[in-house]
């Protein structure tokens, strides 16, 4: 007998823009084609369901079910993690530059900024039951984005034909290039919380919803390709896991750039909150919570991530483990999964060939990507000064003389 998952979010109905904008916020940072994310709303409408717990369990049973669950839950617990960690490592370098506030100073405690933007946003915004009022925070968050992607260019500008860049930066790829697939996915995923977003609009159609995909995706991707040319051509083989780790902390227009950077990156806890507390919802009560058990399953999540966040500070390795085990089963296996086994035909033909062909480079990519990152773990260099910072002719173009 199946079971009927219900979502534990109320979602009202609201405009598409204000879609767009809980969609952006959720998927900016790499790439990966919409085509996968229009999938899984069509595997949806072709099961007659209207969640990814749902659909899944339609199609695979309830083994599919407590599989997708446990990649659902894991993936954005552990992006909720690397937002904390990031959270921790960009606003201390904003509080350092405070006058008064040293090295010593508490407020250059990553532990205690992680806890204070914990009690102070991610925590009260993640208690909201209702994903459509985020709709106007992830709208500043995507204009702090473009802020930062102002502040990048320019940097690169000026700072990057200072940086001698690293032996063979300009080589196409290297062996364990699958790596950066893994963080590619895992940054530009969005398959958990696409029926959320899709059950706010107001008119939930899958033309309107092809629209939503095309203009979220699109944008995220200019956006991250653009992101991703101009901290590369800056720092090139230093570049780090979080770019404004390679910024100097004397940098006042990087400072600037860490702010937005920081307080977009709290905005989207919440978003990813919302996911976790569903999929507890779905596996645990299978029913509406009430007020009580919403706000009790809240808090604990975020006080995992946050005790995580606390005791553990690498942020690349976060980003590769998470989009090798979760992120990559979620964007190109389930979807085309589920889709493959509900339309009519042999999987080698007509429509049913794109599905097959994202099934096969989602394996690749999850075995070779996992495999690299645990052979070949990249260093982490965290909350550590780069050498260039020492230049004086790198300083002064950095700070007013």
């Amino acid at each position: 007998m199946l079971i009927n998952p219900l979502k534990a979010e109320r979602v009202s109905k609201g405009s598409t823009i204000s879609a767009c904008f809980n969609f952006i916020n959720s998927i900016i940072g790499s790439g990966i084609i919409d085509y996968s994310i229009v999938l899984l709303i069509r595997g949806g409408n072709l099961s007659g369901t209207s969640s990814y717990q749902s659909l899944v369990q339609n199609t695979f049973g309830f083994p599919g079910f407590m599989i997708l669950s446990a990649l659902q839950f894991l993936y954005p617990f552990i992006a909720m993690v690397s937002y904390n960690i990031t959270a921790g490592d960009t606003l201390t370098k904003v509080f350092l530059r405070i006058p008064g506030v040293g090295p010593d100073h508490i407020l250059a405690e990553r532990h205690f900024v992680i806890l204070l933007s914990t009690l102070l946003f991610t925590l009260p915004l993640s208690l909201y039951r209702n994903i459509e009022k985020l709709g106007k925070v992830s709208f500043l968050s995507m204009v702090l984005t473009l802020s930062i992607l102002v502040i990048a260019v320019i940097r690169s500008a000026t700072l990057g034909p200072q940086i001698e860049p690293t032996e063979n930066a300009w080589s196409f790829a290297k062996w364990n290039a699958i790596q950066a697939v893994g963080v590619m996915s895992f940054a530009f995923i969005c398959h958990h919380n696409s029926f959320l977003i899709y059950n706010s609009l107001e008119h939930p159609t899958l033309s309107n919803w092809s629209r939503v995909t095309h203009i979220s995706v699109g944008s995220s991707l200019v956006i991250s390709a653009a992101f991703a040319v101009a901290g590369y051509t800056t720092f090139t083989g230093y570049t780090q896991g979080d770019i404004f780790e390679n910024y100097c902390r004397d940098d006042n227009l990087a400072t600037f750039g860490r702010f937005c950077f920081g307080f977009s990156i709290i905005t989207t806890f919440p978003l990813e909150c919302f996911v976790t507390r569903e999929v507890v919802s779905n596996v645990l009560c299978r029913r509406d919570l009430s007020k009580a058990e919403h706000a009790a399953i809240t808090v604990l999540i975020v006080t995992m991530c946050t005790a995580i966040s606390l005791a553990y500070d690498c942020l690349g390795r976060v980003l590769e483990l998470n989009g090798a085990l979760s992120a990559t089963p979620l964007i190109f296996i389930l979807p085309s999964a589920c889709f493959l086994k509900l339309s009519p035909g042999h999987f080698y033909q007509g429509e049913n060939l794109i599905p097959t062909l994202l099934i096969i480079a989602g394996l690749f990519v999850m075995i070779t990507g996992l495999t690299s990152t645990l052979i070949n773990p990249d260093d982490c260099s965290h909350g550590v000064e780069m050498f260039y910072c020492a230049d004086a002719n790198i300083t002064s173009t950095m700070t007013p003389g």
